[in-house]
């Protein structure tokens, strides 16, 4: 079990990657390095061997996950570099429940940055594309990456920042 103020030092590294991504989209190394190692500082410290290897399972998860991702440049690399670290605070059961609410909230963000900019139409063209070179193992192309200038992009790091918040506030309420 994750100590809460373990949970609140994830919070708060979330909380201001979140809010670095909305601003800058870029999440500096300068916070998810130190995060990283104090995620699994704080887990061995509250859990011992325990908690320290919990802690290493959930970096393993987080960057195992997402590394495909930031690999076909579909993501970027600071935001696996945020999960990653959050694995260090949360361990592998919690940190795929924030993943999976993070994804959700994500979603919804680009749904209505994509309803709101008025391309739907492009972005179901787009869907197409990734679902024929999904078919075909191949990739999508140059023109659905981060790199393509024109591509409507959401801040995952914002997503992840809801994520663990939710969960954060979930905990210190109680709630199963």
């Amino acid at each position: 079990m994750v100590k809460p103020e373990v949970w609140m030092l994830a919070a708060l590294l979330a909380a201001v990657a979140g809010w670095t991504d909305w601003r800058s989209r870029r999440i500096p190394n300068w916070l998810t390095v130190p995060g990283l190692l104090l995620g699994i500082a704080a887990n061995a410290l509250a859990g011992g061997w325990s908690g320290a290897k919990d802690s290493l399972l959930g970096v393993a998860l987080g960057f195992g996950l997402l590394l495909p991702f930031a690999l076909i440049k579909s993501l970027g690399m600071g935001d696996l570099k945020l999960v990653t670290a959050l694995g260090g605070f949360l361990g592998p059961q919690r940190l795929l429940l924030v993943l999976f609410v993070a994804v959700l909230v994500n979603g919804l963000m680009a749904l209505v940055l994509v309803i709101w900019k008025k391309r739907v139409r492009q972005t179901l063209r787009n869907l197409g594309h990734m679902l024929a070179a999904l078919f075909s193992f191949h990739l999508p192309g140059p023109q659905l990456t981060l790199e393509n200038p024109e591509s409507l992009k959401v801040p995952f790091g914002v997503a992840v920042a809801v994520a663990v918040i939710l969960y954060t506030v979930r905990q210190a309420w109680g709630v199963s």
